[in-house]
């Protein structure tokens, strides 16, 4: 069975810091506490770990090319649920917001 590459383990845990620490995309997010609001209902955690690794793309080698990107959509996606009169652009195409498995 194939593994994470460490690059990409490296990756979901300085996100998953990130996120839980309030410290995700601090220009986005500045002033918006919104780990209340994750915590409230399992699938607003459950959406941002999904666009989180929707976006993110692994090269050939197992390393995690975009993590920044992958990162800031997800924070575009809080942003937007804190704050609903904030506008993500570009709009969420649907294969970002595609929940996996059944």
């Amino acid at each position: 069975m194939t593994r994470l590459s460490e690059d990409v383990r490296a990756s979901l845990r300085f996100f998953a810091f990130y996120l839980a620490n309030g410290t995700l995309d601090m220009d986005l997010l500045e002033n918006i506490d919104y780990r209340p609001a994750l915590m409230q209902y399992g699938s607003t955690l459950e959406m941002v770990f999904t666009i989180y690794t929707n976006v993110l793309e692994i090269d050939e080698a197992g390393q995690a090319v975009n993590a920044g990107e992958a990162q800031d959509r997800a924070a575009q996606w809080i942003r937007h649920y804190c704050d609903p009169s904030y506008q993500v652009d570009p709009p969420f195409e649907p294969w970002e917001t595609k929940l996996a498995g059944p």
